[in-house]
């Protein structure tokens, strides 16, 4: 029986998709495989058990990976889950830094008691005037699964829509629209747009991208998106853009003490994928990713390990080892099955990064005794019997 702990609501959906195989438990120590959103794993004490670690949702900051990785736990993440519900909200982003929105929804709530308010409006709506977004240059940075969605949908909107990822896959490649012009240098979008939209990860190469020196090459008035994550954005040099009027609005799905109340930003409380929808879309593949990786060992969308598909195995048994990405592991791995006379059908093994990942079918009955033989293997962190 594989037990599943959720350290915070998943959807029905998504926990209805387990079998009789798989049991819940409330407790952490005791969980073959655990589901997670927002809450925070760093301090917690990951056991020899733990297989492992469904994000539903796409960000993993709140994941130990690192530690995760060293003990064989394999962490996945849901991309694309929730991307529809990010792009919508991206959109109403854009249209509320075009559109004096907020500031003409004040006016009116404050006013309400006013019994004139009707005539009163026609002589305030010109202080809430804005501009329209037709014909004006969109700059997406990052053409992941959001990014390509709302490139998508600026050109719909009749805007000119720039894009620009070095790391493009082909699969975001073959959603983008053609309309999308493909900018090789981001400087190129700084420069060129009046609207900048960020959907790309927060790496070291990314962390404050948005800065002094980014504002320096951008048009004056320039309205800048941010639903990715707060930390590509350096809040000082914004708050000087803002007040010299480099910048005319900033939009943020994340607020803090320092931006918060900022004249000219609009704050959302990290709203991005808060709909019924991304929800259950997050929880379902969540659950798909953890079920496919315990009953065949084969992994998508991790963000620790590589990615592997063996099929179904169709062979007496298959093992499964976590180990570093280091040389002769292969050569031991075989030599530890033909040592004991049992024979290797198919083997498929993947590296990233520090870490790699090896499935090997055999024509006899795994057990205890080669598990513990691949285990004492220096650079091997867990063996799994799958079947």
């Amino acid at each position: 029986m594989i037990k599943v702990n959720c350290l915070n609501p998943i959807a029905d959906c998504g926990m209805d998709l387990f079998t009789d195989n798989y049991e819940k438990t409330d407790d952490f120590a005791d969980a073959d495989a655990v589901l997670v959103r927002s809450a925070a794993m760093h301090d917690m004490e990951l056991s020899d058990k733990l297989l492992c670690v469904g994000r539903a949702g796409a960000g993993v900051n709140n994941i130990p990976l690192d530690k995760c990785a060293e003990k064989g736990i394999v962490v996945f993440n849901t991309p694309g889950a929730n991307a529809n519900g990010v792009k919508e909200l991206v959109i109403a982003g854009l249209l509320l830094a075009s559109r004096d929105l907020m500031g003409g929804y004040n006016w009116v709530k404050e006013n309400a008691s006013d019994e004139n308010i009707g005539k009163a409006v026609e002589k305030q709506k010109s202080k809430y005037a804005g501009n329209e977004v037709m014909g004006k240059k969109l700059g997406v940075i990052g053409l992941g699964a959001i990014g390509a969605k709302v490139a998508n949908i600026g050109f719909r909107l009749g805007m000119e829509v720039y894009g620009y990822d070095p790391y493009v896959s082909v699969d975001a490649a073959w959603r983008l629209s053609s309309h999308v012009k493909h900018i090789t240098n981001v400087e190129d979008i700084y420069k060129e747009c009046d609207y900048i939209t960020i959907h790309v990860p927060a790496l070291d190469s990314t962390k404050g991208m948005i800065n002094k020196d980014a504002f320096a090459l951008m048009k004056d008035g320039v309205k800048i998106l941010n639903f990715a994550r707060d930390i590509l954005v350096n809040d000082d040099d914004m708050i000087e853009a803002l007040a010299s009027g480099k910048v005319a609005k900033y939009v943020t799905d994340f607020p803090n003490a320092k931006i918060a109340g900022v004249d000219n930003v609009i704050t959302l409380p990290h709203l991005g994928a808060s709909t019924a929808e991304s929800e259950d879309n997050c929880a379902i593949m969540a659950v798909k990713e953890i079920m496919e990786f315990v009953e065949n060992g084969n992994i998508k969308n991790s963000v620790n390990y590589p990615a592997i598909d063996a099929g179904v195995c169709t062979s007496t048994s298959r093992i499964t080892v976590c180990h570093k990405n280091i040389p002769n592991m292969l050569t031991q791995f075989t030599g530890a099955f033909s040592a004991k006379g049992i024979n290797v059908t198919d083997m498929v093994s993947k590296s990233r990064g520090d870490w790699a990942y090896t499935i090997l079918d055999v024509a006899d009955k795994a057990d205890d005794n080669i598990v513990n033989t691949i285990s004492a293997i220096d650079g091997v962190v867990k063996v799994r019997i799958v079947k």
